[in-house]
């Protein structure tokens, strides 16, 4: 709740920037965990080490709070231009 009322004290040009800074932060994060994740398979298998399946699996609720960030700034710019 405390970000809802952050961004609403901030411009709607400040909204657009913070929105491009998520959206390259999103994207160069699930880049990264996408290696990651391929890279655990890839061990998990060769290994016959199934333990490594679960943490791969675990690893993408670190992902979670990034896109729900994102996702609120572009509801408050959403409402910003309605």
């Amino acid at each position: 709740m405390k970000e809802n009322n952050k961004l609403a004290e901030l411009t709607l040009e400040e909204l657009l920037i913070k929105q491009k800074k998520a959206k390259g932060a999103v994207i160069g994060l699930g880049i990264v965990m996408a290696i990651a994740l391929i890279t655990l398979i890839y061990l998990a298998i060769k290994s016959k080490n199934y333990v490594l399946l679960a943490v791969a699996g675990g690893s993408g609720l670190t992902f979670l709070p990034s896109i729900i960030a994102l996702k609120q700034i572009e509801t408050e710019i959403k409402s910003r231009k309605s």
